[in-house]
């Protein structure tokens, strides 16, 4: 297996750890990225172990099928598709699943993706670039009111109403159709700079999540990994913005709850019936020695729960 990692891999040692690997285990890494997790979870393979990929970006997926290891499966499909590819290798259960969240270094440092407000490039932002409206083209047409609703709800911008009321008037002169305009024109909207912030973070932050149906895959992938994981599998996810995270604690903590029982009714505690994940220690972050190597990972949150029981 050739690999070649041009990337900080944001908690590698953590994340592979949480998953408790069993070298003749089958484990998914959903978001291939580069690979960086993958590799580390094939080192601590055995050769009957078996590790599945998924990524909905070509350039993900093509650094993939480079390797050559055959316990070693890629996809290019999104993670939405879980259970359609486990279905596919006539593969019921896993005793691992790994979600890395959101957009990947290389993403960020390709400027052609548009996902980065550091280079003036096309204004693309698509994970999966062979399908789907651009930024660029969504912006010609979307109306001043969802606009906002993006920016607001999924950007957490206070500003969103002004920033959605100058792209509407900017447009209407010439097309916005690069990562510099849409800078320079939220720059010139937001009255007030958080410290080490560009001003657009927000902005380019909710239009990404918005084109790529982030959170909606989120909330449709997690149920789908509770259903495929094994007795005492693990689900490890690392999220990088305050409404992933909020999406997968909430989805964790309600898990780990057994239906509930009628108040004031007599039980012993061995027959309070347990629910579907048991969460495993606290919500991790970086460290800093991680952080002076690699400050995107400063956002990153890992959250670790098991299978209890298979029903």
């Amino acid at each position: 297996m050739n690999q070649i990692l041009t990337h900080q891999t944001v908690l590698l040692q953590e994340a592979v750890d949480a998953l408790a690997i069993n070298p003749e285990g089958i484990y998914v890494d959903c978001t291939f990225g580069r690979g960086g997790h993958s590799a580390l979870i094939l080192q601590r393979l055995g050769a009957q172990g078996r590790l599945i990929a998924l990524d909905k970006d070509l350039t993900a997926v093509a650094h993939g099928r480079a390797w050559r290891d055959s316990r070693f499966h890629i996809e290019h499909r999104g993670f939405t598709h879980l259970t359609e590819v486990l279905d596919e290798l006539n593969i019921q259960r896993v005793d691992g699943i790994l979600l890395d969240l959101g957009v990947s270094s290389p993403q960020l440092d390709e400027a052609e993706r548009g996902f980065s407000f550091r280079f003036d490039a096309p204004l693309d932002m698509r994970m999966d670039n062979s399908s789907g409206l651009t930024a660029a083209q969504w912006l010609e047409t979307v109306d001043e009111a969802l606009l906002t609703e993006v920016i607001r709800d999924y950007g957490e911008e206070r500003f969103a109403k002004q920033i959605a009321r100058a792209i509407i008037t900017a447009r209407a002169i010439q097309p916005i159709q690069t990562t510099g305009q849409l800078v320079e024109l939220v720059g010139k909207t937001v009255r007030t700079r958080e410290t080490g912030k560009n001003p657009a973070t927000r902005t380019f932050q909710a239009i990404r999540i918005y084109l790529n149906q982030e959170l909606e895959e989120l909330a449709q992938v997690l149920p789908q990994c509770v259903t495929h994981l094994s007795r005492s599998g693990r689900l490890v996810v690392i999220s990088f913005h305050s409404l992933e995270d909020r999406m997968v604690k909430h989805f964790m903590r309600d898990m780990s709850d057994a239906d509930k029982l009628p108040r004031n009714v007599p039980i012993r505690a061995s027959e309070v019936p347990e629910g579907k994940l048991k969460l495993i220690g606290r919500a991790v972050k970086a460290g800093n020695a991680e952080l002076q190597v690699n400050p995107r990972a400063r956002s990153a949150m890992m959250r670790v729960a098991e299978r209890s029981h298979v029903s």
